[in-house]
Protein backbone atom coordinates (compact mmCIF):
# COMPACT_ATOMS: atom_id res chain seq x y z
CA UNK A 1 0.00 0.00 0.00
CA UNK A 2 1.83 2.72 -1.57
CA UNK A 3 1.68 6.41 -0.60
CA UNK A 4 1.25 7.63 -4.47
CA UNK A 5 -1.76 5.01 -5.02
CA UNK A 6 -3.61 6.57 -2.08
CA UNK A 7 -3.05 10.43 -3.29
CA UNK A 8 -3.76 10.35 -6.94
CA UNK A 9 -7.46 11.00 -6.60
CA UNK A 10 -7.74 13.44 -3.59
CA UNK A 11 -8.16 16.88 -5.53
CA UNK A 12 -10.62 15.54 -7.37
CA UNK A 13 -12.91 14.18 -4.53
CA UNK A 14 -11.92 17.80 -2.94
CA UNK A 15 -13.65 19.35 -6.12
CA UNK A 16 -16.27 16.98 -6.10
CA UNK A 17 -17.12 17.45 -2.34
CA UNK A 18 -16.97 20.94 -2.24
CA UNK A 19 -20.00 21.06 -5.04
CA UNK A 20 -22.27 18.74 -3.02
CA UNK A 21 -21.59 20.56 0.00
CA UNK A 22 -22.68 23.77 -1.77
CA UNK A 23 -25.27 22.70 -3.25
CA UNK A 24 -26.79 20.73 -0.32
CA UNK A 25 -26.53 23.70 1.84
CA UNK A 26 -28.15 25.88 -0.55
CA UNK A 27 -31.49 23.53 -0.75
CA UNK A 28 -31.48 21.60 3.03
CA UNK A 29 -28.94 23.67 4.96
CA UNK A 30 -25.84 23.44 6.70
CA UNK A 31 -25.89 20.70 8.44
CA UNK A 32 -27.26 18.42 6.06
CA UNK A 33 -25.11 20.62 3.35
CA UNK A 34 -22.20 19.19 5.59
CA UNK A 35 -22.83 15.95 5.92
CA UNK A 36 -23.87 15.34 2.22
CA UNK A 37 -19.76 17.13 1.89
CA UNK A 38 -18.61 13.92 3.80
CA UNK A 39 -20.69 11.76 2.71
CA UNK A 40 -19.63 12.43 -0.62
CA UNK A 41 -15.67 11.64 -0.29
CA UNK A 42 -16.45 8.64 1.75
CA UNK A 43 -18.50 7.28 -0.61
CA UNK A 44 -15.44 7.56 -3.57
CA UNK A 45 -12.97 6.51 -1.08
CA UNK A 46 -15.35 3.88 -0.53
CA UNK A 47 -15.43 3.01 -3.83
CA UNK A 48 -11.82 3.25 -4.51
CA UNK A 49 -11.27 0.45 -1.87
CA UNK A 50 -13.81 -1.92 -2.83
CA UNK A 51 -12.38 -2.00 -6.23
CA UNK A 52 -8.89 -2.58 -5.02
CA UNK A 53 -9.58 -5.13 -2.20
CA UNK A 54 -12.66 -7.39 -3.34
CA UNK A 55 -12.05 -6.95 -7.06
CA UNK A 56 -8.68 -6.55 -6.96
CA UNK A 57 -7.88 -3.68 -9.84
CA UNK A 58 -4.53 -1.96 -8.60
CA UNK A 59 -5.06 0.87 -6.95
CA UNK A 60 -3.26 2.95 -9.47
CA UNK A 61 -5.69 2.54 -12.45
CA UNK A 62 -8.29 2.72 -9.79
CA UNK A 63 -7.44 6.52 -8.18
CA UNK A 64 -6.51 7.62 -12.05
CA UNK A 65 -10.17 6.30 -13.18
CA UNK A 66 -11.74 7.91 -10.10
CA UNK A 67 -9.72 11.18 -10.74
CA UNK A 68 -11.28 12.05 -14.11
CA UNK A 69 -14.86 10.34 -12.74
CA UNK A 70 -15.14 12.79 -9.67
CA UNK A 71 -13.89 15.91 -11.64
CA UNK A 72 -16.05 14.80 -14.64
CA UNK A 73 -19.03 14.65 -12.19
CA UNK A 74 -18.45 17.90 -10.10
CA UNK A 75 -18.27 19.43 -13.36
CA UNK A 76 -21.41 17.95 -14.86
CA UNK A 77 -24.07 18.72 -11.97
CA UNK A 78 -22.70 22.21 -11.79
CA UNK A 79 -22.28 23.07 -15.65
CA UNK A 80 -19.01 24.62 -14.57
CA UNK A 81 -20.14 26.90 -12.80
CA UNK A 82 -19.26 28.39 -9.00
CA UNK A 83 -22.28 27.23 -6.54
CA UNK A 84 -22.15 30.07 -4.50
CA UNK A 85 -22.44 29.59 -0.78
CA UNK A 86 -24.67 32.06 1.05
CA UNK A 87 -24.43 30.78 4.94
CA UNK A 88 -22.48 32.73 6.73
CA UNK A 89 -22.25 30.49 9.60
CA UNK A 90 -20.79 28.05 7.29
CA UNK A 91 -18.40 30.22 5.90
CA UNK A 92 -17.18 31.32 8.76
CA UNK A 93 -16.55 27.82 10.88
CA UNK A 94 -15.38 26.19 7.33
CA UNK A 95 -12.53 28.50 6.00
CA UNK A 96 -13.24 32.49 6.72
CA UNK A 97 -13.65 33.12 10.61
CA UNK A 98 -11.74 33.13 13.43
CA UNK A 99 -12.23 32.49 17.13
CA UNK A 100 -10.90 35.40 18.92
CA UNK A 101 -7.81 35.96 17.34
CA UNK A 102 -7.17 32.34 15.73
CA UNK A 103 -8.37 31.98 12.17
CA UNK A 104 -10.78 28.97 11.75
CA UNK A 105 -8.38 27.18 9.72
CA UNK A 106 -5.61 27.23 11.89
CA UNK A 107 -8.32 25.21 14.51
CA UNK A 108 -9.51 22.75 11.72
CA UNK A 109 -5.78 21.79 11.39
CA UNK A 110 -5.32 21.68 15.23
CA UNK A 111 -8.49 19.02 15.49
CA UNK A 112 -7.37 16.66 12.21
CA UNK A 113 -3.73 16.48 13.12
CA UNK A 114 -4.70 15.52 16.74
CA UNK A 115 -6.71 13.41 15.75
CA UNK A 116 -4.68 11.50 13.21
CA UNK A 117 -1.90 11.51 15.89
CA UNK A 118 -3.63 9.52 18.22
CA UNK A 119 -5.49 7.73 16.02
CA UNK A 120 -2.07 6.19 14.45
CA UNK A 121 0.10 6.15 17.24
CA UNK A 122 -2.28 4.96 20.03
CA UNK A 123 -4.88 2.71 18.31
CA UNK A 124 -4.45 -1.37 17.28
CA UNK A 125 -5.54 0.39 14.02
CA UNK A 126 -2.97 3.01 13.96
CA UNK A 127 -0.75 -0.05 14.05
CA UNK A 128 -2.25 -2.01 11.72
CA UNK A 129 -2.22 0.34 8.72
CA UNK A 130 1.60 1.20 9.49
CA UNK A 131 2.59 -2.56 9.31
CA UNK A 132 0.01 -3.55 6.50
CA UNK A 133 2.27 -0.32 4.53
CA UNK A 134 5.28 -1.63 5.06
CA UNK A 135 4.71 -5.40 5.01
CA UNK A 136 1.27 -6.66 3.60
CA UNK A 137 2.42 -9.99 3.59
CA UNK A 138 3.70 -10.17 6.88
CA UNK A 139 0.71 -8.29 8.59
CA UNK A 140 -1.44 -10.28 6.86
CA UNK A 141 0.05 -13.75 8.34
CA UNK A 142 0.22 -12.20 11.89
CA UNK A 143 -3.39 -11.98 11.60
CA UNK A 144 -4.57 -8.71 10.07
CA UNK A 145 -7.34 -8.53 7.86
CA UNK A 146 -5.33 -6.47 5.29
CA UNK A 147 -8.34 -5.98 2.62
CA UNK A 148 -10.04 -4.00 5.77
CA UNK A 149 -7.04 -1.93 6.47
CA UNK A 150 -6.99 -0.99 2.62
CA UNK A 151 -10.58 -0.49 2.60
CA UNK A 152 -10.92 2.08 5.73
CA UNK A 153 -7.71 3.63 4.83
CA UNK A 154 -8.94 4.10 1.25
CA UNK A 155 -12.26 5.15 3.12
CA UNK A 156 -10.98 7.48 5.48
CA UNK A 157 -8.70 9.65 3.04
CA UNK A 158 -11.74 10.32 0.55
CA UNK A 159 -13.49 11.79 3.93
CA UNK A 160 -10.52 14.06 4.70
CA UNK A 161 -9.97 15.10 0.92
CA UNK A 162 -13.92 15.83 1.12
CA UNK A 163 -13.12 18.13 4.52
CA UNK A 164 -10.08 19.53 2.43
CA UNK A 165 -12.83 20.78 -0.58
CA UNK A 166 -14.94 21.88 2.20
CA UNK A 167 -12.49 24.24 3.74
CA UNK A 168 -11.73 25.23 0.79
CA UNK A 169 -15.50 26.18 0.01
CA UNK A 170 -15.84 28.11 2.77
CA UNK A 171 -12.91 29.85 2.43
CA UNK A 172 -14.07 30.97 -1.27
CA UNK A 173 -17.78 31.29 -0.40
CA UNK A 174 -18.33 29.23 -3.13
CA UNK A 175 -18.01 24.92 -3.93
CA UNK A 176 -16.10 24.85 -7.44
CA UNK A 177 -14.82 21.71 -9.29
CA UNK A 178 -11.58 22.98 -9.16
CA UNK A 179 -11.01 23.30 -5.63
CA UNK A 180 -7.82 20.44 -5.49
CA UNK A 181 -6.69 20.51 -8.84
CA UNK A 182 -2.69 20.43 -9.15
CA UNK A 183 -2.60 19.89 -5.09
CA UNK A 184 -1.52 16.73 -5.64
CA UNK A 185 2.30 17.25 -6.15
CA UNK A 186 2.13 19.60 -3.16
CA UNK A 187 0.73 17.19 -0.93
CA UNK A 188 3.23 14.45 -2.00
CA UNK A 189 6.01 16.78 -1.50
CA UNK A 190 4.46 18.49 1.88
CA UNK A 191 4.14 14.07 3.54
CA UNK A 192 7.76 12.85 1.67
CA UNK A 193 9.46 16.17 4.11
CA UNK A 194 7.15 15.07 6.79
CA UNK A 195 9.03 11.71 6.69
CA UNK A 196 6.80 9.41 5.09
CA UNK A 197 7.69 7.07 3.09
CA UNK A 198 6.42 6.39 -0.29
CA UNK A 199 6.87 2.83 -0.25
CA UNK A 200 3.99 2.61 3.25
CA UNK A 201 5.38 1.61 6.97
CA UNK A 202 6.93 4.95 7.64
CA UNK A 203 5.07 7.95 8.54
CA UNK A 204 3.91 10.81 11.19
CA UNK A 205 0.81 13.07 11.12
CA UNK A 206 3.06 15.85 12.74
CA UNK A 207 6.38 15.43 10.62
CA UNK A 208 3.19 15.30 7.27
CA UNK A 209 1.91 18.46 9.19
CA UNK A 210 5.42 20.05 9.34
CA UNK A 211 6.18 19.23 5.62
CA UNK A 212 3.00 21.26 4.79
CA UNK A 213 3.83 24.05 6.43
CA UNK A 214 7.39 24.06 5.04
CA UNK A 215 5.83 23.80 1.53
CA UNK A 216 3.66 26.49 1.97
CA UNK A 217 6.96 28.93 2.96
CA UNK A 218 8.70 27.48 0.11
CA UNK A 219 5.00 27.83 -2.12
CA UNK A 220 4.76 32.24 -1.05
CA UNK A 221 8.37 32.50 -0.97
CA UNK A 222 8.11 31.82 -4.77
CA UNK A 223 5.57 33.86 -5.41
CA UNK A 224 7.14 36.48 -3.73
CA UNK A 225 10.19 35.94 -5.69
CA UNK A 226 8.32 36.48 -8.90
CA UNK A 227 7.99 33.20 -10.55
CA UNK A 228 5.48 31.91 -12.61
CA UNK A 229 3.11 29.21 -11.54
CA UNK A 230 4.89 26.90 -14.49
CA UNK A 231 8.39 27.60 -12.62
CA UNK A 232 6.59 26.49 -9.08
CA UNK A 233 5.88 23.17 -10.43
CA UNK A 234 8.85 22.54 -11.85
CA UNK A 235 10.77 23.58 -8.52
CA UNK A 236 8.04 21.55 -6.47
CA UNK A 237 9.04 18.46 -8.53
CA UNK A 238 12.78 18.69 -7.79
CA UNK A 239 11.87 19.30 -4.39
CA UNK A 240 10.10 15.92 -4.45
CA UNK A 241 13.26 14.19 -6.54
CA UNK A 242 15.41 15.33 -4.09
CA UNK A 243 13.21 14.60 -0.69
CA UNK A 244 13.27 11.02 -2.22
CA UNK A 245 16.43 10.70 -3.09
CA UNK A 246 18.13 11.87 0.15
CA UNK A 247 15.06 9.26 2.26
CA UNK A 248 16.67 6.45 0.43
CA UNK A 249 20.27 7.58 1.10
CA UNK A 250 19.15 7.53 4.67
CA UNK A 251 18.04 4.32 4.42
Amino acid sequence: MTLKAEIRSIGSIAGLASVTAALAIGQFGLVPGVIVGLLTGALVGGVNGFLVTAVGIPSFLVTLGMLGIANGTAQWITKTAPVPIADDLYNNLFGSGNLGPIPSLLIWLVIVAAIGHIVLRKTPYGRQVLATGGNAAAARFSGINTRRIRLLVMTFSGVFAALGGMLYAGRLHSGRFTVGQGDELSVIAAVILGGTSLFGGAGTVIGTVLGALLIGLINNGLILMGLEFSQQVIIRGVIIILAVALAKRDG
